[in-house]
């Protein structure tokens, strides 16, 4: 197979790109490596996601099935209820609509974009 490209980085739009970049820093234990009002990023080895300002963002509805999807994160960690915990405690939002059942909880980062939360697989 021949490889066309490789994926330099991911990025998001962002009603508040600095907060949103402490976020996910925060949540993943990422470094940031820029930080202005207008755009900031954060990295972990090769990988970069980030956060540029569009005035007048706002977030899609959760849940919204006439709505078009945008995208959202999947973090797995060790502990959901810990992470989850913690992360309600930095500003996330935990939505009443929960579809995942025992395989993933759906929360809301502060600026209400929605990521999951899925336990790591030992196998």
């Amino acid at each position: 197979m021949t490889t066309h490209a490789d994926l330099a980085m991911v990025n998001l739009d962002s009603a508040d790109p600095a907060a949103h970049a402490a976020f996910y820093a925060h949540a993943l234990g990422w470094e940031i490596t820029h930080s202005q009002a207008e755009y900031a990023m954060i990295v972990s080895g090769g990988t970069s996601i980030g956060f540029g300002l569009v005035p007048g963002w706002a977030p899609p509805a959760w849940p919204d099935e006439t709505g078009a999807k945008r995208y959202h994160l999947d973090l797995v960690v060790d502990d959901v209820a810990l992470a989850e915990k913690d992360l309600l405690a930095a500003g996330a939002t935990r939505p009443e609509f929960q579809p995942g059942g025992a395989g993933w909880t759906v929360l809301l980062d502060p600026i209400g974009q929605p990521f999951c939360l899925s336990p790591r697989r030992r196998d």
